[in-house]
């Protein structure tokens, strides 16, 4: 996949909102790989918001939010261990 191997401008920071919710698995494996890889290789700062455990277990720092609210966080995890911490999540208590 060469066309988002090297950006263009080369942001500090790239965002990306659910950047794999309307892919399916194999798209989505080499998508989140291109961004390690951008990130490990490159040393390119990356956010990514997503409600996927898999997605997830490819950062180095999952922060987990609550009602707009910093709730934990978890380093190096599984996505086996997110998947837990966000059913966690949702249980507790409006």
């Amino acid at each position: 996949m060469p066309w988002p191997a090297q950006l263009i401008t080369r942001p500090e920071v790239l965002f990306g909102d659910e950047p794999t919710g309307a892919l399916d698995s194999q798209t989505s494996r080499e998508v989140l790989t291109l961004l390690r890889g951008m990130v490990d290789r490159d040393g390119q700062t990356i956010i990514m918001v997503t409600h996927d455990p898999v997605a997830a277990s490819y950062a180095d720092r999952v922060v987990f939010l609550v009602d707009g609210r910093v709730n934990g966080e978890l380093i190096g995890a599984s996505a086996e261990d997110i998947a837990a911490r966000m059913t966690k999540l949702e249980a507790a208590p409006c």
